[in-house]
């Protein structure tokens, strides 16, 4: 198998649709499905039907990586290590969960809102020193997250070369060697290893010292457990924010040019176009979050047998025709008709949901507000895509003004 770097190698100019116009298919009710091994699995694709798996107890993560289940993934990753905590349950989910909730309230994130925005002028500064034409991924979209999430985690500058790196293997899409991607995510785990351990003897203002003094006073949180939080907070903290951004400037520089105008003008309504871009563009190829039924179970009119794998496809209930409208890119600046799914939901709802809303309201708000006459430099269909991970967007994207 190739590694990342041989993957992104290769053009793949048109291999692959944009993120906003992949073609999702028709929802309906729950029917089978396969893995990619081919395991037979089950698909829930309405917006009900797929609340009522990521809500309902009876569908668990854990069993999913027991010894004899099937293999979610090509090659072993940080997503399906079972020490992570979106694949916990009941009580061991809620006591990592719990001292991870107070720091990502609405309230406390809102009172990140003026260091992010300083770091966002701070970003926008460094690209208006820049003599055009400028690949805004770069230059923008990867820099703001990371410098938000290091400020968070209380990374040194010296680490943020390593963030991608970790990224790339830590949501590999299976393109990477086995033991490349096993090294590398032992070199991540003792680097959030000793992470806590600096945290705990000389704690500092930012999420890691909040997080261990909070685990300590819980108590019986195995340490393993917290070390997988911290590199998820890590990773998925910048890659998600980083692909939002550069799939929905590429969707908007490419094809919706007229609303940049009121985007920069007004942040109200960039607030709800963030969120309906949120709920419309996906981050990634893969298809659906996977659960498992405890016991047989009706999911909208269909018996899913104890023991089934089932595939809860947000991106196909974010399209659900019967909650949301046909031509759901038509009015970005409508509020949503219904809560998004593209942070899923119940239990495992993410918890970064407000972080991810405010970055990508004042990303978009702020360079469409300093740069009015932002342009594509290259046609929208000459986008080279980032590849080697679950998530997916523009490697690079040229921009003038």
């Amino acid at each position: 198998m190739s590694t990342a770097s041989n993957a992104d190698s290769c053009p793949h100019r048109s291999a692959k649709p944009p993120m906003h116009r992949i073609d999702f298919g028709e929802v309906g009710p729950p029917r089978p499905t396969r893995l990619p091994d081919g395991t037979p699995a089950w698909l829930a694709s309405r917006y009900p039907d797929v609340r009522q798996v990521l809500s309902d107890a009876r569908f668990a993560r854990s069993p999913l990586y027991a010894a004899d289940a099937p293999a979610l993934a090509a090659a072993p990753d940080l997503v399906s290590n079972p020490d992570l905590m979106f694949n916990q349950d009941g009580e061991d989910h809620l006591r990592l969960r719990s001292i991870l909730r107070r720091a990502f309230t609405p309230r406390a994130v809102a009172r990140w809102q003026p260091w992010i925005a300083a770091m966002v002028e701070q970003c926008l500064d460094a690209l208006a020193e820049k003599r055009p034409p400028v690949d805004v991924v770069a230059e923008y979209a990867l820099p703001l997250p990371v410098m938000v999430i290091s400020r968070l985690m209380g990374l040194d500058d010296s680490v943020r070369p390593q963030l991608r790196h970790w990224a790339e293997h830590a949501f590999s899409d299976g393109s990477h060697d086995e033991k490349e991607v096993s090294d590398v995510l032992e070199e991540f785990s003792a680097f959030g290893a000793d992470l806590l351990d600096r945290r705990r003897h000389e704690p500092g203002d930012d999420l890691v010292s909040s997080l261990v003094t909070a685990a300590d006073q819980e108590g019986g949180i195995p340490e393993v457990q917290l070390v997988q939080l911290v590199c998820g907070l890590v990773v998925g903290g910048h890659d998600s924010t980083m692909t939002m951004l550069s799939n929905t400037l590429l969707y908007l520089l490419g094809e919706r040019p007229e609303v940049w105008r009121r985007l920069g003008s007004d942040e109200g309504a960039a607030e709800v176009l963030a969120d309906r871009l949120l709920h419309l563009v996906p981050l990634g190829d893969d298809r659906g979050s996977a659960r498992h039924a405890m016991e047989d179970v009706e999911v909208g009119g269909v018996l899913i047998p104890a023991g089934s794998v089932v595939l809860a496809d947000c991106s196909m209930a974010n399209r659900d025709p019967d909650v949301y409208p046909p031509r759901p890119f038509d009015d970005l600046f409508a509020p949503l008709e219904r809560p998004t799914l593209a942070f899923g939901a119940g239990p495992h709802y993410c918890l970064g949901a407000w972080l991810a809303r405010l970055e990508l309201r004042l990303g978009l708000h702020r360079i469409a507000a300093r740069f009015p006459t932002l342009r594509l430099d290259e046609p929208a269909d000459a986008v080279q895509w980032r590849l080697g991970s679950t998530s997916r967007g523009p490697r690079s994207l040229q921009v003038s003004w």
